[in-house]
């Protein structure tokens, strides 16, 4: 050895929150799979975010779920595609947290539904989404 002394990492660089988003809907869509714990689906260490988030989601995964499903008329949360559910879990975790506008929440989920899944399942999320607010207390 050379004397060197070893620097420790830096911390890693946050995300924007839709890049977070994004890397939450990763983590509970690989969770929702393979119902591996969130903690073993990723390589380093996620945004403190996207995690915070993913975790949030997955604990409350069965209420979240109920809620897409009495704002679906008649298409249950677990007919939905793996995307789609959990697209839809986040903006309801969102909208019920109130950590985000509605605008801003249901526009986000919408984004994520385009980019991910299809044009009809972001007319679907922005449909029960959309419910989901008009419907809070």
């Amino acid at each position: 050895m050379s004397g060197e002394t070893t620097r420790p990492k830096p911390a890693p660089k946050p995300l924007g929150r839709r890049q977070a988003r994004r890397q939450a809907l990763f983590l509970l869509y690989q969770w929702d799979l393979t119902g591996q714990p969130l903690a073993s689906l990723y390589e380093g260490e996620p945004d403190a975010y996207a995690r915070e988030l993913a975790t949030a989601v997955a604990a409350e995964a069965h209420a979240l779920d109920e809620r897409v499903t009495a704002a679906s008329e008649g298409w249950p949360a677990d007919r939905l595609g793996t995307l789609e559910r959990n697209i839809l879990r986040i903006g309801v975790h969102e909208l019920e947290e109130e950590t985000v506008p509605v605008d801003v929440a249901i526009n986000e989920a919408v984004v994520l539904a385009k980019r991910y899944a299809s044009e009809d399942a972001a007319r679907l999320v922005n449909g029960i989404l959309g419910r989901v607010a008009r419907e809070r207390p």
